[in-house]
């Protein structure tokens, strides 16, 4: 089977760095869908407008290869953030982006269905934990009757809860950003956007985010923002 992508993603993060582990988490996060020439028909959206939510099938576009990573194919276990990044879990009993193929599952509500002139029509949503530039191989609809399972266990998601920074954004270092925009980069950062595996207080790390650069430390649970400066 050969699949080409009949949409891209559009977002404020260019990088994978900072965004959100899953999708719905961060639910003012905006972006948008932006059709292929081929696809950009109004008619493969007609009824789309009925539905609160969908799926959307993408490839994670930015994993190095097995190759790349120093390894000789897939590898059966992972690491899963949530348990810090020291605990290995099978592969398929996660959400890790290294897997056999590459591809990505995740729900996103949809904002509203624009056409445009020129991109045609182009789905806005929230939530989404996708990276600008992303390819997209499907969308659908998401139908509750059958995508909802109140009740359903989740495994070691269910014993362990992420725990949130309290976020230090001083009101100067604000300027650059809607209110809207504002809210959703604090609760991207209030998520701990580091690696598991790194907590040095003194570590400054940087996280671009709609074309700046975000600067900060953590100590103490505690993220304090030190710089935003425009990405050249």
């Amino acid at each position: 089977m050969t699949i080409t992508p009949i949409a891209h993603f559009r977002s404020a993060f260019p990088t994978k760095f900072g965004i959100p582990r899953q999708s719905g988490i961060i639910e003012e996060l905006k972006g948008r869908i932006v059709f292929e020439p081929t696809y950009r028909n109004a008619d493969a959206l007609r009824g789309l407008e009925g539905f609160d939510y969908l799926w959307i099938v993408w490839e994670f576009s930015a994993n190095k290869t097995p190759e790349e990573r120093g390894a000789s194919a897939w590898q059966p276990t992972v690491r899963p953030p949530l348990l810090g990044g020291n605990t290995h879990m099978g592969v398929f009993a996660t959400r890790s982006p290294y897997r056999p193929n590459p591809l990505g599952l995740s729900s996103a509500r949809i904002e509203q269905i624009e056409l445009t002139d020129n991109e045609g029509p182009v789905i806005h949503v929230l939530g989404a934990d996708l990276m600008d530039g992303t390819p997209i191989y499907d969308i659908k609809p998401y139908v509750t009757y059958a995508d909802c399972h109140p009740g359903a266990r989740s495994g070691f998601v269910d014993e362990r809860q992420w725990q949130e920074l309290k976020v230090d954004f001083p009101e100067q270092l604000q300027a650059p950003f809607t209110k809207e925009s504002l809210a959703a980069l604090t609760r991207v950062l209030a998520l701990d956007p580091r690696p598991q595996y790194q907590d040095n207080p003194d570590k400054v790390y940087g996280m671009p985010y709609e074309g700046y650069d975000i600067r900060f430390r953590v100590a103490d649970g505690v993220l304090t923002v030190i710089e935003v400066k425009r990405k050249e």
